[in-house]
């Protein structure tokens, strides 16, 4: 094995591993903010029209800022919280951050497309609130939420590459260091075609998962 197939080997793991941890917690946290806008929402199950301002200003404020300059801007929090702001795991903090609001408003309009009368036979019943969300919005929203991470998942692959330009190491730093700065485009051609089968893979996992949770 020649030393650029492991380095892309290696570049390749970090790029999976920043996408699947950053993923995995920004769906834990987004998912859970996505049913407080709704539940808070005038109409919702738990209005609280103040609470649910704040949290679409926080929400929105988080989503408008380039992911270049937020990656800028943690470094002290990403250094408070692991200890160095270079590496793959120093990126994680930030493409978590950049990620959970982005899921938190895809997880928004799934939950609103859950039909109301369903809510409010639930209501009806004497169902609680909590099991409105467990019994009704969650399960009918399923093949949407899964639909929505799976885009999040893509675009966390197309920010772990941007983040690679900073130190991060991955696919996007493999691409700067050797098909960049060294003029090896044969690399930044290798890069971008691992890339394109890893967008594609994760859209085809993704799809066949929302299928298989829609039971309409």
């Amino acid at each position: 094995m020649s030393v650029m197939t492991e380095l892309m080997l290696q570049a390749l793991w970090e790029t999976v591993l920043m996408t699947i941890v950053s993923g995995a917690i920004s769906f834990a946290l987004g998912l859970p903010l996505g049913l407080l806008l709704v539940a808070t929402d005038r109409g919702g199950i738990l209005p609280n029209l103040a609470v649910n301002r704040g949290l679409g200003a926080l929400v929105n404020g988080l989503r408008s800022v380039p992911f270049i300059i937020l990656l800028v801007a943690l470094i002290p929090l990403t250094r408070l919280l692991v200890g160095t702001s270079i590496g793959t795991i120093a990126a994680i903090v930030p493409l978590t951050i950049a990620a959970t609001p982005y899921y938190a408003r895809i997880a928004e309009v799934s939950l609103r497309e859950v039909d109301h009368g369903l809510i409010e036979a639930a209501r009806a019943m004497g169902a609680s609130r909590s099991e409105i969300v467990r019994e009704v919005l969650i399960p009918e929203a399923l093949p949407s939420l899964a639909a929505g991470f799976t885009v999040t998942l893509i675009t966390l692959i197309g920010a772990s590459a941007v983040a690679g330009a900073v130190g991060a190491g991955g696919l996007g730093d493999l691409a700067i260091r050797y098909g960049y700065q060294r003029f090896q485009t044969d690399v930044m051609i290798e890069v971008v075609a691992i890339l394109i089968v890893l967008v594609c893979g994760v859209q085809v996992v993704g799809d066949r998962l929302a299928k298989l949770l829609d039971h309409r």
